[in-house]
Order: C-alpha cells, then sequence, then structure tokens
C-alpha cells in the first residue's frame, strides 16, 4: 500500500457537488492499494500512520501524535499512487484491481476507526475534488514494500 499522509488544518472532499466527507485538524490520506497488498498490510498500515507524531508540542518539536491533539482522518482512494511514469501517459496496471482494493481500502478505514479515530471518506473510484489547507507543510510518504 502507499498513501500520501499531509498534516492538515482541515480538508474535506466534493463529488458531485457534494461535501462527502470534512476534517478539521488531522490528516489528509490518499490510499493507493497495489497487487501485492493483503489484509496484514491495511491493518499494519493503518496502525502506523494513525500514531505518527507529527504535531507540535509545546516546544515546537513534531512529537504528538494525532489523538493527542484531537485530529481526525479524511481518507480518498488514490490508485495513481501506483503509475508507472516511464513513458508520458502514465500507466495504472500497477495498482489492484477494484475487487482486491475496495475491501482493503475499507478495512484501513476501519481498522482507523477501531483505533479510535473519527474517519471521513471519499468514494472508491468516484470523480473527486479534493481541498485542503496543508499545515506546515508537513507531507509524509508511506510505502508498505520498502
Amino acid at each position: 500500500m502507499r498513501a500520501v499522509v499531509t498534516r492538515v488544518r482541515q480538508a474535506s472532499v466534493t463529488i458531485d457537488g457534494t461535501v462527502n466527507g470534512s476534517i478539521g485538524r488531522g490528516f489528509l490520506i490518499l490510499l493507493g492499494v497495489g497487487p501485492g497488498d493483503t489484509e496484514d498490510t491495511a491493518k499494519k498500515l493503518a496502525s502506523k500512520i494513525c500514531k505518527t507524531r507529527v504535531f507540535e508540542d509545546e516546544n515546537g518539536k513534531m512529537n504528538l501524535s494525532l489523538d493527542q491533539v484531537g485530529g481526525e482522518l479524511l481518507v480518498v482512494s488514490q490508485f495513481t499512487l501506483y503509475a508507472d511514469l516511464k513513458s508520458r501517459r502514465p500507466g495504472f496496471t500497477g495498482a489492484a484491481k477494484p475487487e482486491q482494493a475496495i475491501p482493503l481500502y475499507e478495512l484501513f478505514i476501519k481498522q482507523c476507526r477501531q483505533e479510535g479515530y473519527t474517519v471521513h471518506t471519499g468514494i472508491f473510484g468516484a470523480d473527486m475534488q479534493v481541498e485542503s489547507i496543508n499545515d506546515g507543510p508537513v507531507t509524509l510518504l508511506f510505502d508498505t514494500d520498502q
């Protein structure tokens, strides 16, 4: 799995002119699923992201986790994270097929909720407009293959 995680002050995802999910302080997570990913991969990645300490403490150090700041999550599916960029036109055969990716995307979300977080989402495969006010900016790339 691959995830681009951005620390945000607020973020939202709109589908067909309607806001589908919106958060205040927290993480905007763009999540891609690869063909080698499993339920274990989804659970471990969710836990790792939720416990990542990138919020500033009273000394200005990135030392606080999502739960310590009362943060929320906005998770948006992003198959393009598996793009093949060898040519000028990206190929997407490296992403998992929907029949594999959708259950793992949903499991990732479920795991984040089980860890106690408020999670808002886009809709898998939909044409979405994502807005965010990045905080820092702090953006991290998680790749379970590395």
